[in-house]
């Protein structure tokens, strides 16, 4: 079944079964590769998008639905690591492996949006979805914090 989809400010038509995982239709049919396969269950946050500006996890979430919506992934926040949250992560470095990162990333923009300036409570509680097997919490964290600084100059 043909299917349109908003990505990253581009209209995508893909031929796709409407229960396949989004994650899915991003990688293989589109072929946004950042956002990432981890669990499978929604447990790890690795394939966090956004869909109308809220986190969600790719691995679980239909691809029908986000018809009529708009996905943000990875690749959709700049084009050249300019959003504020990456230059964060740069600027600190935050990422180890990065396997974690683009989930992380994106679920650290959501609670930008909500939160401008995050206390350490705020951003765990945010972040607590987002599992790093690297351990690098606490530079997420400043991370975090970092960005926000970047964002509200």
């Amino acid at each position: 079944m043909a299917i349109t989809l908003n990505i990253n400010n581009a209209s995508h038509i893909v031929d796709i079964e409407p229960e396949t995982p989004l994650l899915w239709v991003l990688r293989d049919s589109i072929g946004l590769t950042g956002t990432k396969y981890g669990c499978g269950i929604a447990s790890c946050g690795a394939c966090t998008i956004h869909i109308d500006g809220q986190p969600v996890r790719a691995c679980q979430t239909p691809a029908a639905a986000a018809v009529g919506k708009q996905v943000t992934t990875i690749e959709g926040l700049s084009k050249d690591k300019s959003h504020p949250v990456q230059q964060a992560w740069i600027e600190v470095g935050v990422p180890q492996c990065g396997y974690c990162q683009s989930g992380q990333i994106m679920s650290a923009v959501a609670l930008l949006a909500k939160r401008k300036s995050p206390s350490d409570s705020e951003i765990d509680a945010a972040m607590s979805g987002n599992i790093c097997r690297c351990g690098t919490y606490q530079r997420i964290r400043a991370g975090v914090h970092r960005a926000a600084k970047i964002a509200n100059s």
